[in-house]
């Protein structure tokens, strides 16, 4: 039994593993046995996998870890290519698009160093753009350039049970520390990337390719980021009376392109949306009255992704709410301020075609990149210098922020406020229980008022009062 399971684990391994002694060699197949340590350690990168394959052998039942078959000789770019199909079908477009980032990011890393090697970004362009799409994806459409640096990154890859080498797993993770040109990625882009990796070799488990997890066996962790909100980044109120005044001042009066958006950035103010949320809106879900406070009816949002990511071709996905099950919707009050000016807007421009309050000129979603760039803009008019090259309501999300802290800031109930928010209590209280912009100067007022009352000594006949 133990013999007939090394004997597969030796010959699963595939040409991709036999290269040769001096490339065993070089990828540490040749570690010497060490004194006081055991098979897998001794056996270096393959090691693990035949000093797994000899327990269960001597274990009294079980054909092994991989089955019949032994271990995979599939290259981790073709698994990568059919776990990127398998995990096409409802999935969101944004979630197809991440798989793609993180699958071409460790395709990259788990490359011999053979010749013909593309430059970085063409490697970067074929890949993202053609390697990892959905079933119906044909090789007919990729580009003649792009097909040549495929077919070497096929031949280049290294094998999928290369990850039970540490040194080639830990490589492997370290590069999702940095972005292309080098730099630090932010944390939580490195956590994403993790997750879909880490989600990936537990796949490869389920169709029998590993035997095991083998980043288990790497003492890695991404570093924990800040959980909570930045303070510096939320505006008061009155600052966010002169933000949504700017916008109307940016693109010129005729086109109208910040006038368009100022309903846009009011919502997620005023209600709380968030970006993908804020341009899903549609007039047959809103009660917009004369006076008073207004209504929405959230049910779908239109998060953009691009048009090979999604279903429909078109750049925004269609979704339901954020961690939430498909159908359900959230009521989100909406206060007088803001059903003001959702109403100017409907007077002014009108509605589109399916009804959504806000659109481009040819009637389009909003796209992220006009959202920014229009944000950017009315920020430098609105804020003064000093203000404007700090952290303060330097994203449009951080209008999201300043809402919520506002809310609790009011002294209105977390569990209302989370559920008008779409998120639970605990992270409402962890993320977004920061002060307004300048609220200490109140508070510190009160504070001052209140010390102060007992300075004027009492009247005679109230010192016993």
């Amino acid at each position: 039994m133990v013999q007939q399971l090394v004997q597969g684990a030796l010959s699963g391994a595939g040409s991709g593993l036999v290269i040769g002694r001096q490339r065993r060699r070089e990828f540490r197949h040749d570690v010497p046995v060490a004194r006081g340590r055991g098979v897998t350690a001794a056996a270096g990168e393959f090691g693990a996998e035949l000093a797994r394959a000899i327990r269960v052998g001597l274990a009294p039942s079980g054909p092994g870890p991989y089955g019949s078959r032994g271990p995979s000789e599939l290259t981790w770019y073709a698994f990568a290519v059919a776990y990127a199909r398998d995990h096409w079908v409802g999935r969101a477009a944004t979630t197809r698009n991440e798989t793609s980032e993180a699958l071409a990011l460790v395709t990259r890393a788990m490359l011999w160093d053979v010749p013909g090697r593309p430059g970085e970004d063409v490697l970067h362009r074929a890949l993202r753009s053609w390697a990892f799409l959905g079933p119906g994806a044909s090789e007919h459409d990729i580009p003649a350039r792009d097909r040549l640096v495929l077919a070497w990154v096929a031949k280049a890859s290294r094998p999928l049970v290369d990850f039970h080498d540490p040194v080639v797993a830990r490589g492997v993770l370290e590069a999702l520390r940095l972005r292309r040109d080098g730099s630090a990625a932010a944390l939580e882009t490195v956590r994403r990337k993790r997750k879909v990796l880490v989600n990936a070799l537990y796949y490869a488990m389920e169709q029998g390719d590993l035997g095991s997890h083998p980043l288990k066996q790497v003492r890695w962790r991404v570093p924990k980021q800040a959980r909570s909100v930045d303070p510096r980044s939320v505006i008061n109120p009155l600052q966010a009376q002169n933000l949504l005044a700017a916008l109307s001042y940016v693109g010129g009066y005729r086109r109208a392109k910040g006038r368009r958006l100022v309903g846009l950035f009011a919502g997620m103010y005023y209600a709380g949306l968030r970006p993908e949320e804020a341009v899903a809106v549609t007039l047959p879900d809103c009660t917009l009255p004369g006076t008073g406070w207004g209504r929405l009816v959230l049910h779908r949002t239109r998060p953009q992704a691009g048009k090979k990511w999604t279903d429909s071709g078109e750049f925004h996905d269609e979704r339901g709410l954020k961690n939430r099950p498909p159908g359900e919707v959230r009521i989100v009050p909406l206060p007088p301020p803001l059903v003001a000016i959702w109403r100017d807007s409907v007077e002014t421009f009108g509605t589109a075609q399916d009804g959504r309050l806000f659109f481009t000129e040819r009637g389009n979603i909003v796209g992220y990149t006009i959202v920014h760039r229009v944000w950017k803009e009315a920020r430098t008019l609105a804020l003064p210098p000093e203000l404007a090259a700090t952290p303060l309501a330097k994203r449009p999300y951080d209008l999201r922020h300043s809402a919520l802290s506002t809310w609790l800031a009011a002294g209105a109930d977390p569990a209302e406020v989370a559920q008008r928010a779409g998120n639970s209590v605990e992270v409402l209280l962890t993320r977004y229980a920061k002060c307004l912009y300048d609220r200490q100067s109140i508070n510190n007022q009160r504070i001052e008022h209140l010390l102060t009352a007992y300075d004027q000594p009492n009247e005679p006949d109230q010192a016993f009062k």
